[in-house]
């Protein structure tokens, strides 16, 4: 467990029930608390007694915050009055619960604050103080112009760590560029290198630069709060949509740049450039990806029933079957259309260890093996107005972690109450009076 914050003596409150954790003034000092630094293998969460404000919305700052709170993390969604992050209406629905936004906001407390007006924000700088962590993907210079920019936020709490998710960075002359999912796979060049080579670039079919950045913000924020154990300060951390997804590139950019006369940066459509067989293949029913490298390629001639393919000249090696791709293609797709269901051909396949898969409708994983199942790569989980459904699970794996919390995601404002008396010693009468004078926002319950 890191570290905990612990009011200083000089400052402390003297209010009656006022603990360290709820009062909102004084300074803070690194200080261990021994008791709290025991950890229960199989029982104690990774970051039990970290505190998460999170002003994220959309997918690639929920991202960040849904793994803070499946390793332990107390996450408050801090929304706008009354309608909250603007995923919570995306189809489809259930009960008026949308599927996107309980798979990515499952365990966050939400907490509903009218940040236009100076009350609401000086609510938020009352909460800094008692919080580990403040995450947010508005676009650059939102958050200062609400007072509650970093340098504000380390005024208020030398240690705590801000991560900031944007499309183009905290810097640069494209700071300010609005950026959703698809801006940052065009400008990273991974547009560039999808689809077939005489075709359009193409989208991936995923929110692959919002899920993948919000990871990268996780990461980095595990590593920000251990340099924080060791110095005792803070920090802001600057992640950025086009920066993560240009990292991506494994040669499309080392390779032209070294050697432009011999490689060239396109699309290969369903076949990987630098290797053959190596692509998707059309089988009997669906589509299956074979991925036969040079220590694998004497395993596919017996697989095929062609051990004779061994000694043809257009196959002996990765270059020759490069220039007959098409031809090589044309016979691993003959034989696999000789079978009755794509399994029977996975399965000869794996029988000779070559390497492969199906191409899967991502609902339909778990049916494809109890494998998925089992590991967790599949949840299914009960949302109490929305019902069952399947989600992603955690992709992490740790030997000592407890088994993952049910988690259920909040209405707007339906922490208010829990949020402001465990971080600043509110009763209910004063957040009832906060909310009847607007600076708060509670939904009201459904029907």
């Amino acid at each position: 467990m890191i570290s905990r914050l612990e009011k200083s003596t000089d400052n402390a409150c003297n209010s009656e029930g006022c603990t360290e954790h709820q009062c909102a003034a004084g300074i803070y000092a690194q200080t261990v608390i021994e008791e709290e630094q025991s950890h229960d293998p199989g029982v104690t969460p990774y970051l039990e007694g970290v505190t998460v404000l999170d002003f994220t919305q959309y997918l690639a700052g929920p991202s960040c915050t849904r793994l803070l709170v499946e390793m332990g993390a107390d996450v408050i969604k801090v929304e706008y009055p009354p309608y909250g992050d603007p995923v919570r209406p995306s189809p489809p629905r259930r009960n008026g619960r949308s599927a996107y936004h309980v798979q990515q906001n499952r365990g966050k407390r939400s907490l509903s604050v009218d940040l236009t007006r100076p009350e609401g924000v000086a609510l938020i700088e009352d909460l800094i103080p008692q919080v580990d962590i403040v995450v947010e993907n508005y676009s650059p210079g939102v958050m200062e112009r609400r007072g509650l920019g970093y340098s504000r936020l380390r005024e208020l709490n030398p240690q705590v760590i801000m991560a900031s998710i944007s499309g183009f960075g905290q810097t640069g002359p494209l700071s300010e560029k609005t950026a959703f999912d698809f801006i940052a796979q065009a400008y990273s060049g991974l547009m560039h290198m999808t689809g077939e080579p005489d075709g359009p670039p193409m989208l991936i079919g995923a929110g692959i630069a919002d899920t993948s950045t919000g990871v990268h913000a996780f990461a980095a924020l595990g590593y920000a709060l251990y340099r924080r154990d060791r110095t005792g300060e803070g920090s802001h951390l600057d992640i950025a949509m086009v920066d993560v997804m240009y990292h991506m590139q494994e040669s499309a950019v080392s390779g032209p740049s070294l050697s432009p006369d011999d490689a060239v940066g396109m699309r290969t459509g369903r076949h990987y450039a630098p290797a053959s067989p190596a692509g998707i293949f059309k089988g009997p029913a669906g589509w299956i990806v074979v991925f036969a490298l040079e220590n694998q390629i004497a395993n596919l001639w017996p697989a095929l029933g062609a051990p004779e393919l061994a000694d043809d000249p257009r196959f002996t090696n990765n270059r020759t079957r490069l220039e007959n791709r098409d031809a090589l293609t044309k016979i691993i797709e003959d034989w696999m259309a000789k079978f009755d269901n794509d399994q029977e051909v996975l399965e000869i396949l794996e029988c000779h260890r070559v390497p492969c898969g199906p191409v899967v409708e991502p609902v339909k994983l778990a049916e494809t093996h109890p494998h998925f199942l089992e590991r967790g790569t599949v949840r299914e989980v009960t949302d109490p107005l929305a019902g069952s459904m399947l989600i992603p699970g955690f992709p992490l794996r740790f030997s000592d972690a407890p088994d993952l919390p049910d988690l259920v995601a909040a209405e707007v404002g339906e922490h208010n109450e829990t949020v402001l008396a465990d971080l600043l010693g509110l009763d209910s009468e004063s957040v009832a009076a906060l909310e009847e004078e607007g600076i708060l926002y509670r939904r009201p319950p459904r029907e």
